[in-house]
């Protein structure tokens, strides 16, 4: 994998030139927007939580723009082969990409990414955010988070995540900074399997997508120590925010967010927002983001760009820190 991330790192470099000719006059008024079928570019399989909710909009935004929008799954390079695709595509409106957390947070893992997140990207709409939770097997002695530090201290537990520079991740480096203990680091490749190995008792703790954790919140198969976020999540209104137990820095939360090309014309950008927020707060809508795991917002786009702008330095930070950097 990382032999053609680097093949398609090199290639990537070789289409900014027709991607900047491509938007010449780009930002120009689109009075008839959209007069044909709109391009969803998802960065992850079909059939995973980021495809769940492209799918879900993109369907949702078809009906009212009066054109279809195409869902194309691009995975590829942890997300940035999706993402480039729509950095190089022109920016006319007609090719959006649901974006996730990944997004802020690749520049700091990696080396060099083929577009800059700031200045090759717009900013629409805040779909909605997801948090992690913090979980123990049942077999493990303890049921609070002091309970669980103190157990750490004696002896060397480890830690699952859902691949290595996820947010699942960076959260296990940042508690072993904060609380001053030892874990090491179990990769797995999607949340699938490490919830598989959590439920069996094979790692001693874990970093879980709500998400994906969502079927067996109330199964008591195993204990939930800790939420990331600002807030507690309404289903599990006894779990506290990391905040709320004494350890600071677990306040980005993850998300899912609708992006255009930079330079896109400001009247789409106005429009593809202020659908995608009221597609959201539809009661359909939210039921289903919500039955997800997921905090459903609909934002506006300078609401979505404060997130970008406040988010990335808080991820850099937990990177540098932690000495992540990954090929």
């Amino acid at each position: 994998m990382q032999s053609s991330r680097r093949t398609w790192l090199a290639q990537a470099g070789t289409l900014a030139g027709a991607a900047m000719l491509g938007r010449a006059g780009a930002a120009l008024a689109q009075p008839n927007y959209p007069n044909k079928p709109i391009r969803m570019i998802i960065p992850y399989p079909a059939g995973g939580g980021t495809d769940t909710v492209g799918r879900l909009v993109g369907q949702r935004l078809a009906e009212v723009l009066g054109q279809p929008v195409v869902v194309e799954n691009k995975p590829g390079a942890s997300g940035m082969l999706g993402n480039d695709t729509v950095a190089k595509a022109p920016a006319d409106g007609y090719t959006v990409l649901l974006g996730i957390t990944a997004l802020i947070q690749s520049p700091s893992l990696y080396k060099r990414t083929p577009y800059d997140v700031a200045r090759d990207f717009t900013p629409v709409s805040l779909i909605a955010r997801s948090s992690d939770l913090f979980v123990v097997p049942n077999r493990v002695p303890a049921g609070t988070m002091r309970e669980f530090l103190a157990l750490a201290r004696t002896g060397k537990l480890s830690y699952g995540s859902y691949g290595n520079g996820t947010s699942a991740h960076l959260h296990g480096e940042l508690l072993k900074q904060q609380a001053g203990i030892e874990l090491t680091h179990i990769p797995y490749k999607g949340a699938a399997p490490l919830v598989s190995d959590l439920l069996g008792g094979q790692v001693d703790c874990a970093f879980v997508d709500v998400t994906s954790a969502h079927a067996y919140l109330n199964s008591g198969k195993f204990k939930i120590l800790g939420i990331t976020g600002t807030q507690r999540y309404k289903a599990l209104p006894n779990v506290p925010t990391f905040a709320e137990l004494g350890l600071q820095g677990f306040e980005p939360s993850g998300w899912y967010g609708l992006f255009l090309p930079a330079n896109a014309p400001k009247d789409v950008v106005a429009r593809l927002a202020a659908e995608t927020a009221r597609i959201v707060r539809l009661p359909e809508v939210t039921q289903k983001l919500a039955g997800m795991g997921l905090q459903p917002v609909g934002s506006t786009p300078q609401e979505l760009a404060a997130v970008v702008s406040g988010d990335t330095p808080k991820w850099a930070k937990i990177v540098r820190d932690a000495s992540i950097q990954l090929d």
